[in-house]
């Protein structure tokens, strides 16, 4: 049996802390699992290891941790502690010769290999009605260039981040390469979580006929963000079958690739994309 899982913080401005708030998480986890479990893939929100800080702090500690690769390292432990395919949220990475980072999703398998990794390509640059007021990811971070799904023995995982979730051509890319399951690690404002997060979310898993892992930050923060929360699993046929509306903690479900099989086969619309 795959179980898939989305794990819900509400992260810090410090490493230590969230690291912590993980292996807590996923400790939890895998100690209420039935033995029928033989694979678990393990979704962080984005922005797992730093947030709630000023935006010029991610740079910082994406040049901190460049030279000893710390982030990177400390995630990979993680897998392989606890023996999970892991979905690392995002971590700021430090683009050579530029004085900015990529919001980078690592993903790793259950030896603490790193098997692939995502630059988020749509940056939120927007206008909200909530405290903030405005957001401009791109003044300190790089836009990726590239879809990427990570091949599994069970399943192939396409890549997204947060904003990411409101272009549907990025999903409809990952189709076409393959993926079964959609993971979308994010940190959703409680303003734009209410209005669209559900709804989007349902429409991807629809569109593209796969299995949608939605981890979400939420809570305030420490620099007074809010964020929505609702961590959930949606199936191919845009079912919800399990959220967390509130709090720190996560979400399970079974992950059937015969669901997907079976939905593709008798209403074939992936096979039919037509993407650059």
């Amino acid at each position: 049996m795959i179980k898939l899982t989305a794990i819900q913080l509400c992260s810090k401005p410090d490493v230590g802390e969230n690291l912590q708030a993980i292996a807590n998480q996923i400790n939890n986890m895998k100690s209420q699992q039935s033995a029928e479990v033989t694979d678990n893939i393990v979704v962080l929100p984005e922005c797992c290891l730093y947030f709630g800080g000023r935006d010029s702090e991610q740079l910082e500690l994406a040049k901190s941790s460049q030279s000893t690769n710390k982030l990177v390292s400390s995630l990979a432990e993680i897998a392989q502690r606890f023996n999970i395919y892991l979905v690392a949220g995002s971590i700021p990475v430090l683009v050579p010769n530029q004085d900015k980072f990529t919001n980078q999703c690592c993903v790793f398998s259950p030896e603490g290999e790193l098997l692939s990794a995502y630059d988020k390509i749509h940056l939120f640059d927007v206008d909200v009605a909530d405290s903030e007021a405005n957001y401009r990811e791109s003044r300190y971070t790089q836009a990726g260039q590239q879809a990427k799904v990570v091949q599994t023995p069970f399943a192939n995982i396409g890549l997204s981040i947060c904003f990411d979730l409101r272009f549907p051509v990025l999903f409809q890319q990952l189709s076409k390469l393959g993926a079964n399951i959609i993971t979308i690690p994010s940190a959703f404002t409680r303003v734009t979580g209410e209005a669209h997060w559900e709804t989007l979310l349902k429409a991807r898993a629809i569109e593209n006929q796969a299995f949608v892992i939605a981890a979400a930050q939420e809570g305030v923060h420490a620099n007074g963000r809010e964020t929505w929360g609702h961590s959930m699993i949606i199936s191919p046929w845009g079912d919800v079958l399990n959220c967390l509306p509130e709090g720190e903690g996560y979400v399970s479900a079974t992950f059937e690739l015969n669901k997907v099989k079976q939905i593709r086969q008798s209403m074939p619309l992936v096979s039919n994309l037509i993407v650059k």
